[in-house]
């Protein structure tokens, strides 16, 4: 017991300061002002800001402090990061895709603001988030700078969260089997989670089989992820996510968790977790905090 509290406490402290600097990384590099378009930087900041625990964002600065990066290159990095998810988020809750009302316990974009704006917020977290990583200050080699927004760009697009965005919507009308929803999941969550892992690499120029480790690394965190997250739905109220629970159920999307059932879903999730820890041998004491996300996050209650 004093084991795991030890364990929780660490890994608690560690995610609490990565996502204060993140956040005042973000504050800093978000647009402000009073110009005709101020409320396109208020649903931008709106979106972004105040975003819970930043696992993503903490993915990168982990993997970046394996290779002794710089920590702010690395907070630019995961800034980045955090704009392109927010961006996702902001059009997943139109009324056009998921249609949810809220999203990190308040009301979602397009309800604060209007679905016009929350569109173009969504449109501007993207292209702000390339535009970050493009620049000089987050890493002096033009070719590591590079290798970031194209690797960022596989991503988040059609081959990656925006695929996996389309076959979620088409579930909607077919029942996908377990392989299908797997290929959904590692596409729609995984494929970012797993760039977060990589981009450590890349800003530290580490070899490609260290790299290769931290993306099949975040490749299975990345499904184990998911399935904790619905896990998290069917059993979760709005009060305890921040979103609407069940949503996928009413919609009659398939889920792993409904197509395995309960136990055998947490066995396959315990089963990745138990495979991603593996995946970071290599590192050593070095990936401890690593090592300790993959308990949180098939452990976690919110």
């Amino acid at each position: 017991m004093r084991a795991e509290a030890t364990l929780e406490g660490r890994l608690g402290a560690a995610m609490a300061e990565a996502a204060a600097a993140v956040e005042g990384t973000l504050d800093r590099l978000l647009p402000q002002g009073e110009e005709a378009q101020a409320r396109l930087y208020q649903a931008m900041r709106y979106a972004a800001l105040g975003g819970g625990k930043r696992v993503r964002a903490f993915l990168v600065l982990e993997s970046a402090a394996l290779f002794n990066v710089a920590r702010r290159c690395a907070l630019r990095v995961a800034a980045a990061v955090e704009m392109l998810h927010a961006y996702s988020l902001v059009h997943d809750d139109l009324p056009a895709m998921d249609d949810d009302d809220f999203r990190r316990g308040k009301p979602s974009c397009h309800r604060a603001f209007d679905e016009a704006t929350a569109i173009l917020a969504g449109d501007a977290l993207q292209a702000l988030a390339f535009e970050v990583l493009a620049e000089t200050d987050t890493h002096s080699d033009p070719a590591v700078r590079c290798a970031l927004v194209a690797s960022l760009g596989q991503a988040a697009g059609a081959r990656g969260m925006a695929g996996g965005q389309m076959i979620d919507l088409l579930a909607e009308e077919a029942q996908l089997s377990e392989h299908e929803v797997t290929r959904l999941q590692m596409l729609k969550t995984g494929r970012l989670i797993t760039w977060c892992c990589e981009a450590g690499a890349i800003l530290g120029k580490a070899a490609p089989s260290q790299r290769l480790a931290l993306a099949h690394y975040g490749r299975d965190l990345g499904l184990a992820f998911q399935i904790a997250d619905d896990i998290l739905d069917e059993t979760g109220t709005r009060e305890q996510l921040g979103k609407t629970p069940r949503k996928d159920a009413a919609a009659g999307k398939a889920t792993l968790v409904s197509l395995m059932g309960l136990p055998r879903a947490k066995a396959h999730m315990q089963f990745l977790a138990e495979q991603a820890t593996g995946h970071l041998a290599t590192f050593e004491g070095k990936a401890d905090l690593l090592r300790d996300l993959v308990s949180f996050v098939v452990t976690r209650r919110m």
